[in-house]
């Protein structure tokens, strides 16, 4: 494909409209005691606030994307940045709780819009030599907002309303959308007939899971509530599934799954974010009513996992043409799976240097493993399902995220109630920071030091199983994401384009091209990962008796992978 010339700039653009969302979510953690206070919100006015937002964003993700395949993925991000700015406006003059909630609703419709389209235009505007380097940017800005919301938010609340932590998206939202008509050229998919059955059960079943998973932690599966949203959740997605792969035009071409290098870069982001996500809930814990750090404190300890990885975002980006997908991420997951090792040694007593040691790997980590991770599952999805594709990105990391909180929150919850004294009161025995109000209100400093023990141990138990689960998240990319040859492979590695019977032999498990893609494109999927497609145009030509099938070529056939994707063919 040709380089676009504006393609740095384009990027640029993406990564704000990524930042807006990561930093109004980071921000907002923090106004949350501010906000209760202005607006009377009950404890159930603002667990809505929070969440409200992520059930329709990760409702509305596949949908977003599938939409932006058919429509435009320009437009369809313009117009999640503008509902985005528009809500931020509603949340920010909002008087009363349920102002706030509906204002974070328009937002999260909003965000679904713009975050599977910030991906699939970068897939598109960028080739398969710098994608790495825009995947490293783009996700090194996530990390960005992640440490630096908390941290701006803590410094604007000390002087302004908490409204201010919405009034920062609107500046920043317009800046994109005008950028975004400028710089931007428009791309979609082939017109595909609608599949609104699909999106209902995708809605559907999404939304119920994230539910189920934001309330099993509090009170399991004996809850009416839970067990029925947990029904829903594998109604609609059993059924989304059984749908798709019958449906003549499915919104997510199901027999992507049926390709070793996405599956297994799926799995293993999804263990990878379930274990980041449970990170960030039990180390803040920790920061907060351990050592007594103050939000904005919080947010300045995690900067050597920010500062870490975005070092290594840029390392990895570099040698990933050398080490190709696989052994990058297996390396990067090795690397997370110590850094939990060492978090598991932490105790009150820690100094700084374990902490920050132990988030310098962490951070070395991911910034080796995302960007390996994210360039071999969108490698191996076709242009023309660019849109979707990165909304199934998003989901994955969405949800297991939420798996993180939910699983690696119900171990520490479990073990800080097993490592509780039997005489300590039953109302300091769920989790430290109610041990710790009984203990302020009582007086009692032997119950202090035991819930510090207690949490201590939970601790480091919830530290081990997420490092388990990265373990695990290795073992499925050594076995599942092959990695092709680079290209300029010696020929012995390249596609025989013609057999006896004229078909094109791509080096798969039987020697013979599989050309079953939906568009009919050949998929040259070899043991070592894939095989390439070495024409002058470098892609697989599938010479037939009748002249010959092109398998690949610039509108959307097998495009064998450059040296910056080490060789994973779309």
């Amino acid at each position: 494909m040709d380089r676009h010339p504006r393609r740095w700039l384009i990027l640029i653009v993406l990564c704000l409209s990524t930042l807006v969302l990561v930093v109004d979510n980071m921000v907002l953690t923090v106004a949350i005691p501010t906000i209760a206070e202005d607006l009377k919100a009950s404890a159930q006015d603002l667990q809505w606030i929070l969440d409200s937002y992520m059930l329709v964003f990760a409702g509305l993700l596949l949908t977003a994307g599938s939409l932006s395949d058919k429509f435009g993925r320009r437009k369809v991000m313009v117009i999640g940045l503008a509902l985005f700015g528009a809500a931020s406006v509603v949340a920010m003059e909002a008087a009363t709780p349920g102002a706030l909630i509906l204002g974070r609703v328009l937002m999260g419709v909003g965000g679904a819009l713009i975050m599977p389209s910030t991906l699939s235009i970068l897939i598109t505007v960028f080739d398969d030599a710098e994608r790495p380097k825009a995947i490293a940017a783009w996700s090194a800005v996530a990390m960005v907002g992640l440490v630096g919301g908390p941290v701006v938010g803590g410094a604007l609340l000390a002087h302004f309303w908490w409204g201010v932590v919405f009034l920062l998206n609107i500046p920043i939202a317009g800046l994109a959308i005008i950028a975004a008509l400028v710089l931007m050229p428009e791309s979609k998919g082939p017109w595909r007939k609608a599949d609104p059955i699909g999106m209902v059960l995708s809605m559907v079943g999404m939304t119920a899971l994230i539910w189920t998973i934001i309330e099993f932690p509090k009170g399991g599966l004996d809850q009416q509530g839970t067990q029925f949203s947990l029904g829903v959740a594998v109604l609609g997605l059993v059924g989304f599934g059984v749908w798709e792969s019958r449906c003549s035009s499915p919104m997510i071409p199901v027999s992507l799954y049926r390709n070793r290098v996405f599956t297994g870069a799926s799995f293993s982001l999804v263990l990878l974010t379930l274990a980041q996500g449970g990170l960030m809930l039990v180390l803040t814990q920790y920061l907060q009513f351990v050592l007594g750090y103050s939000a904005t404190q919080t947010g300045l300890a995690f900067t050597p996992l920010a500062l870490a990885t975005l070092a290594f975002n840029s390392v990895g980006a570099a040698l990933l043409p050398k080490t190709g997908n696989r052994a990058m991420a297996v390396f990067g997951l090795l690397v997370i799976a110590s850094g939990f090792g060492l978090l598991s040694t932490l105790n009150p007593e820690s100094g700084w240097g374990v902490l920050a040691g132990a988030m310098c790997l962490m951070g070395a980590g991911g910034g080796l493993t995302m960007p390996a991770a994210m360039a071999a599952m969108m490698g191996a999805i076709p242009d023309e399902h660019a849109g979707v594709g990165s909304a199934l990105n998003d989901t994955v990391q969405q949800a297991g995220a939420a798996l993180g909180v939910a699983v690696l929150g119900a171990v520490l919850s479990s073990t800080f109630t097993g490592h509780m004294p039997a005489a300590a009161p039953a109302a300091a025995r769920h989790s430290i920071g109610d041990a710790l109000v009984v203990a302020a209100r009582t007086g009692d400093k032997s119950l202090l030091a035991s819930a510090y023990d207690a949490f201590t141990s939970a601790m480091s138990a919830s530290f081990l199983a997420g490092g388990a689960g990265v373990l695990v998240a290795a073992v499925l990319a050594v076995f599942l994401m092959r990695d092709g040859r680079p290209t300029g492979a010696p020929d012995e590695g390249a596609c025989e384009a013609a057999s006896d019977e004229g078909a094109c032999e791509a080096a798969s498990d039987e020697g013979a091209c599989e050309a079953a893609s939906d568009e009919g494109a050949c998929e040259a999927a070899s043991d070592e990962g894939g095989s390439e497609a070495a024409s002058d145009e470098g892609a697989c030509e599938a010479a037939s008796d009748e002249g010959g099938s092109e398998a690949a070529s610039d509108e959307g056939g097998s495009e064998a992978a450059e040296t910056g994707l080490a060789g994973v063919t779309h």
